[in-house]
């Protein structure tokens, strides 16, 4: 042993380190790992640094619409010298020069973004030069949003002008970011059938300018999809009227029916009513689900981008809450319809059932009573035939007698036995009664044998 400088004492043997770990374990990674990861990162906005214009396309589209469409880009992309999206990317973005192509994809549509610098001084209506969706751009479904995006600088004659080409009875129009930004639209569409929005930048950063436009865009975006809901409500709404009003006749019907016929013509009635009602109901639960999904994030998208009234001009959310709220409100009305109804219909497919029940059982107790009498009169009937029967074996059984004393009148027992007439005469009760009781306990034995069975 040695001490150390303190005075303590210290081991001669020197402590080795253990053996250094030169990568950490690696573990069985969960299926869904690299997708709960990346969803954070999924729709990535990049700054905007310049005078610049925004075109989004938003197509509806099933599976296999989306990825035909995401091998078509791959091979658009191939073609202007840059990577294409791979099998499971949800969004893929290519520079080509000073613009930018995005493709999104979503739950039931895919989007197409593209970006490149706008000239101030170039009318407001002029088409954005080198765009990509011209004669050669495939479209991925039906074609849904189709919005277009300036962004200026808010002290410049180009903000100005386009500002005034909106139309002011529905002019929206905000300042946003404490006053960094002023956003503006009419939600209307231009020649070309786009919705156009304006955003006019003074005090934003780069990643604020990308921001902002990004959850413009989506504003857009998703407002429109959220309005499905609203044709979907539209088309379902002749149908559900016409099934309250055939429940409405079926009920009165019900109350005046009389016999299982009748209530079973009722309930087939009803039950047909209530599948075509379930049917729509069917058809339209993801619509509405999904308008209330997409509702839900353009407020969420409201909320975010902080507006600060204009004087004499809606704001967005003001706007929106006006026109959007009451559709969302339609919808709603029309699934708590068809809720009610199916309940209605249930209650009185119930009804219906138990009314038949009833009767079927009533129907069942007569038919048993119906049973119950023929069982009767086959018992009695039974008896009757017991007694003949006694009578018919008791009259042979005496007729056997009968030859056999007269047999034994000219045999050896000729003058020991009484003469036939008396013999017979006297054989005749003891007949009945040894038959009455042998056909007694063969019943009898029958009897107990149906009920041990």
């Amino acid at each position: 042993m040695t001490q150390d400088e303190d005075g303590g004492e210290r081991s001669g043997r020197q402590e080795r380190p253990g053996p250094r770990a030169t990568a950490m374990p690696a573990f069985a990674p969960h299926p869904a790992r690299d997708l709960v990861l990346g969803e954070i990162h999924a729709r990535p906005f990049h700054p905007v640094t310049s005078t610049r214009t925004f075109l989004r396309y938003g197509f509806q589209v099933d599976d296999a619409g989306a990825e035909a469409d995401r091998q078509w880009f791959a091979g658009h992309c191939r073609a202007s010298g840059a990577a294409g999206p791979e099998p499971a990317s949800r969004h893929h973005m290519v520079r080509i020069g000073d613009t930018v192509l995005q493709r999104e994809r979503h739950g039931e549509f895919v989007t197409y973004t593209w970006d490149g610098p706008l000239d101030p001084t170039a009318p407001r209506d002029a088409p954005p030069p080198d765009h990509p969706f011209g004669a050669g751009f495939r479209a991925a479904g039906p074609l849904l949003v189709a919005a277009r995006l300036d962004f200026v600088d808010a002290d410049t004659p180009a903000f100005a002008e386009r500002l005034a080409a909106f139309d002011g009875t529905s002019l929206s129009a905000s300042d946003v970011d404490r006053g960094a930004a002023t956003i503006a639209t009419d939600f209307r569409q231009d020649r070309d059938g786009l919705t156009r929005l304006l955003v006019g930048a003074r005090d934003l950063t780069d990643v604020q300018a990308g921001a902002l436009v990004q959850r413009l865009l989506e504003l857009e975006t998703y407002r429109t999809f959220a309005m499905l809901g609203l044709a979907e409500a539209n088309r379902q709404s002749p149908s559900v009227s016409s099934i309250e009003a055939t429940l409405l006749s079926l009920t009165e019907r019900m109350r005046q029916s009389e016999g299982l016929e009748a209530n079973r013509a009722l309930l087939t009635d009803l039950t047909r009513l209530a599948g075509d009602l379930e049917a729509g109901a069917a058809r339209s639960a993801y619509r509405f689900g999904a308008s209330r999904a997409y509702y839900q994030i353009v407020r969420q998208r409201l909320e975010t981008i902080g507006e600060t009234s204009r004087q004499g001009h809606f704001t967005f959310t003001q706007f929106l809450s006006r026109r959007l709220a009451p559709a969302m409100r339609t919808c709603e009305t029309l699934e708590e319809r068809q809720a009610n109804l199916s309940r209605k219909l249930a209650r009185a497919a119930t009804l219906l059932r138990t009314r038949v029940d009833v009767e079927l059982q009533e129907q069942a107790r007569g038919q048993l009573e119906a049973m119950n009498r023929r069982a009767r009169l086959q018992l009695r009937l039974q008896q009757t035939v017991e007694g003949l029967s006694v009578a018919a074996v008791s009259y042979y059984v005496v007729g056997l007698i009968a030859y056999l004393a007269k047999g034994a009148k000219a045999g050896p027992l000729k003058g020991l036995l009484p003469g036939p007439e008396t013999l017979t005469a006297l054989a005749v009760p003891v007949v009945l009664v040894v038959v009455f009781l042998t056909v007694r306990r063969i019943r009898r034995h029958h009897g107990e044998a149906d009920g041990e069975g």
